[in-house]
């Protein structure tokens, strides 16, 4: 029970806090436009699509680049040395 006296006004406080800040962010216009934001995510612009030229990547340039091929028999490699450790 000395607990419930402690705990109330604790969670009143917290619950003044938390509408304090909604009004704030409402004030704000931090609600004003959730549509810009969607669009935004969604339908890229030109400017923003980064550079135009294709240039090599460092992988690419150092010959590190796998094919995902290449990429699926060293995963399975690995897969059957795994096992092979298991199996002992």
């Amino acid at each position: 029970m000395d607990a419930l006296y402690l705990l109330i006004p604790i969670s009143i406080f917290l619950l003044v806090v938390a509408i304090a800040i909604f009004f704030w962010a409402v004030n704000s216009d931090q609600y004003s436009d959730l549509d810009k934001e969607a669009h935004r995510i969604l339908f890229d612009s030109e400017s923003s699509k980064g550079p135009t030229s294709k240039e090599p990547s460092n992988e690419e340039k150092n010959g590190d680049d796998k094919s995902s091929e290449e990429a699926a028999s060293d995963g399975e490699k690995i897969a059957t040395k795994k096992k092979g450790a298991q199996d002992d």
